[in-house]
């Protein structure tokens, strides 16, 4: 089964400063995690991607309206939290998926302690099948 686990961070969350301005241990541990996490589960077979995403501010919404598209840019106030990023999985059952969103959370932040990040676990849907 196939999980895509996203990882949400909150801009009201004071507890964590931005990762440009942690110190270089604090960065250097918080992605010894990342890549000792994605290693194991590459070793595993059970990772499929992980990515992480740009600062909202960066992101655009696109409407289409019958003509030309309409392209509303960042930041957008009213959105507190945000996608920080995904890991896409494929393992045994939700359980596993669960696990695995756990040690994700317990990512190092900027005081080395776990930042427990909020991961949404849901099930990706099949393909649906192509038309003949």
């Amino acid at each position: 089964m196939t999980y895509v686990l996203q990882l949400h961070f909150s801009q009201d969350d004071t507890r964590v400063p931005p990762i440009p301005t942690w110190s270089p241990e604090a960065t250097a541990a918080h992605l010894a995690h990342v890549r000792r996490t994605a290693a194991e589960l590459t070793a595993t077979g059970e990772l499929v991607e992980a990515r992480g995403l740009a600062e909202p501010a960066t992101a655009r919404i696109v409407r289409a309206t019958g003509g030309e598209p309409v392209v509303t840019g960042g930041p957008f106030p009213d959105g507190k939290e945000f996608l920080y990023g995904w890991w896409l999985v494929d393992c045994a059952d939700e359980a596993r998926a669960v696990e695995i969103a756990a040690r994700v959370s317990a990512v190092p932040g900027h005081d080395g302690r776990p930042m427990n990040l909020p991961v949404e676990v849901r099930e990706l849907l099949p393909e649906a099948p192509a038309e003949r």
